[in-house]
């Protein structure tokens, strides 16, 4: 993961990167954590030099202490121990500077972990303040070739125009209530608060952009020679339709995705097939390769609107091309933005912090795919 250049012209430089640095490393190993279970493997400091492990608690730690003071040296203060925590809490400069600093590290961190997540189908695009995106749509057809007689100057005339999409980012807003006091005092991680709200930023944004996906994949035909939605699974019908997608992609070989539940379902039609413990299908789920195309698990996403319920269709496969033109697009427009509460405003002496985004997602490309719904 790459530090943006936004994210360099905040902390004053490459020398001022430290506490930006220490919290990639701090996030990759929180991701880690989380995804052990599905080989998914992050960079992050495993050892010390003496080759003792660095633990996640110890990391969270020494996190803390390292965004503290990047808030402080923000907040202009030079000598935070002289006075009580009291004093400088009330200090406008300090609640600007956290907010400031929790900021630039979700727009540091959530591009890369949406790719994580979505990046096989969609394209993620920055946006500066006030902008909008348009993406040109080129034609995928071939000119048509024609017989023609041999005293005919021209042959039927053909022009082909582009088209266009235009997506506007939409505000969002995620509202919280944080203490500053206990952050500030150590009593609350900070860490943990920005670890939070970027994945709750990139819940929402999945959650968003694969509603898009799926909606177009709804809408497709599924009659006729132009069929690209099939109803039940065919291990034929499956290779037939990869097989479709690729050709009028350009070449572009397609792929075959769909969480690891729908994957359980793509198997070789021959019903005598063997499979061992150790191959796998027991191993990770579902086959690595059907009929020479790449068979990929895509992550499911809790839906925190329903209790206990998933974002992606457990009864879908889908059959798309990465290398062609992505079939998502997905704009961020500026920075995160804050909006705090002052210091007294509510009698608890707790601070109600909004957290605003801007995004939009759309169908925007040349590119076609195909889905196979399951019993």
């Amino acid at each position: 993961m790459k530090i943006t250049n936004k994210v360099i012209q905040f902390a004053g430089g490459e020398t001022f990167l430290s506490p930006y640095k220490s919290f990639l490393d701090y996030y990759n190993h929180y991701r880690s954590m989380q995804n052990k279970n599905n080989g998914k493997q992050y960079d992050f400091q495993r050892n010390r030099p003496d080759g003792t492990t660095i633990t996640f608690d110890e990391k969270e730690t020494q996190m803390n202490a390292s965004l503290k003071r990047e808030i402080l040296r923000h907040a202009g203060v030079a000598h935070f121990e002289q006075l009580p925590l009291e004093q400088w809490i009330s200090n406008p400069m300090v609640k600007w500077a956290t907010f400031a600093v929790i900021n630039a590290l979700v727009d540091m961190v959530l591009p890369d972990t949406l790719i994580d997540s979505i990046g096989i189908y969609t394209d993620v695009k920055a946006l500066d303040w006030g902008d909008s995106a348009s993406f040109d749509i080129k034609p995928r057809d071939l000119f048509v070739v024609s017989k023609a007689g041999k005293g005919m100057r021209t042959g039927e005339i053909h022009k082909q125009f582009e088209g266009q999409v235009t997506l506007v980012p939409v505000m969002r807003e995620l509202s919280t209530q944080v203490s500053l006091y206990k952050v500030l005092a150590g009593k609350e991680s900070l860490g943990d608060f920005v670890t939070k709200v970027i994945r709750s930023l990139e819940s929402e944004m999945t959650r968003d952009v694969y509603t898009t996906f799926n909606t177009a994949m709804t809408n497709l035909t599924s009659s006729g020679n132009a069929k690209l939605k099939y109803a039940g699974y065919s291990q034929s019908d499956l290779i037939t339709l990869a097989q479709k997608v690729s050709a009028w992609n350009g070449g572009n070989k397609a792929i075959i995705v769909g969480t690891p539940v729908a994957l359980l379902s793509v198997l070789p039609a021959d019903a005598n097939y063997r499979y061992t413990l150790e191959s796998d299908y027991v191993r990770i789920g579902y086959i690595n390769t059907m009929g020479t195309y790449d068979v990929m698990a895509l992550p499911q996403v809790a839906d925190w609107t329903t209790p206990f319920s998933l974002v992606l269709d457990d009864t879908r496969l889908y059959v798309i091309s990465p290398s062609a033109n992505k079939l998502v697009k997905l704009v961020i427009e500026g920075t995160t933005l804050a909006n705090v509460d002052n210091n007294f405003a509510n009698a608890n002496l707790n601070q109600n912090a909004t957290l605003m985004k801007s995004w939009a997602s759309g169908i925007a490309t040349n590119a076609i795919a195909g889905v196979m719904t399951l019993p």
